[in-house]
């Protein structure tokens, strides 16, 4: 079974693809440990069997809230095969944020640019197949409240299940000459811990620690000797002074 996770900002057509995908067969409890809706349901594609989970809507992942906690943690500790990201075409720079900090992560991501609609009565023009190539990822035109695109949206959902984005390709953010080297110090010490490895993107990880993000510190801290915890910290505190 293929487990694909729906993710967007809030109020850009989220719930209404959940819907269309997933029709009469839903199913809603609370996600572990919180009182966030947690709406799963399912379907059969091309003879696959799809588990969808409607995350909850968010802008970022960095934790501030239960909300965004929930879909983060969603992606890193479930890891389902595919995350699709719900954009809202007429938006793209507010939604794409988020799409940058999924690409982060490694997700297996297919781009779902919906109110594609109001996008062409707007006169507005984006060109998929060069936004697809600039994000590495399935990119499908969508109109939620019609159901247009969506066969090809199930379509990219099986395509993708399975596939893994190439290690080593260029990230989808550069921070600099500066910052991209204490990302790749902070790496290099996480590859030293097989638990971390396993567990959790490299480099969305060490990201989050030079951000100071205290649940990622909190979440790995028994990973880490106390050498390579120390290591770390002398990092985030160099990076801390620059930013002073």
């Amino acid at each position: 079974m293929i487990r694909a996770a729906l993710i967007g900002n809030p109020n850009v057509g989220k719930t209404e693809i959940f819907n269309r995908l997933t029709g009469l067969s839903q199913k809603v409890g609370n996600f572990p440990g919180v009182t966030v809706e947690k709406k799963a349901g399912r379907l059969v594609h091309q003879g696959r069997e799809i588990e969808v989970v409607d995350l909850p809507g968010t802008y970022s992942l960095t934790a501030h809230s239960v909300d965004e906690l929930v879909a983060r943690d969603y992606i890193v500790l479930e890891r389902p095969e595919v995350i699709v990201d719900i954009v809202d075409g007429t938006n793209l720079e507010r939604n794409l944020y988020l799409t940058l900090l999924l690409l982060e992560m490694d997700a297996n991501l297919v781009v779902a640019l919906n109110r594609w609609d109001m996008v062409k009565a707007r006169g507005m023009e984006i060109d998929i197949e060069k936004l697809s190539e600039l994000l590495g990822c399935p990119v499908v035109p969508t109109v939620a409240i019609t159901g247009d695109g969506l066969e090809d949206l199930k379509d990219s959902i099986v395509d993708a299940a399975g596939q893994k984005r190439a290690k080593g390709q260029d990230a989808a953010l550069n921070y600099g000459c500066d910052i991209e080297r204490l990302i790749s110090k902070v790496e290099d010490l996480i590859r030293k811990s097989p638990a971390l490895v396993e567990k959790y993107p490299q480099r969305w990880l060490a990201i989050k620690m030079l951000e100071g993000d205290e649940m990622a510190m909190e979440q790995t801290r028994a990973c880490l000797s106390s050498s390579q915890l120390a290591e770390i910290l002398s990092i985030i505190e160099a990076v801390e002074a620059a930013i002073k």
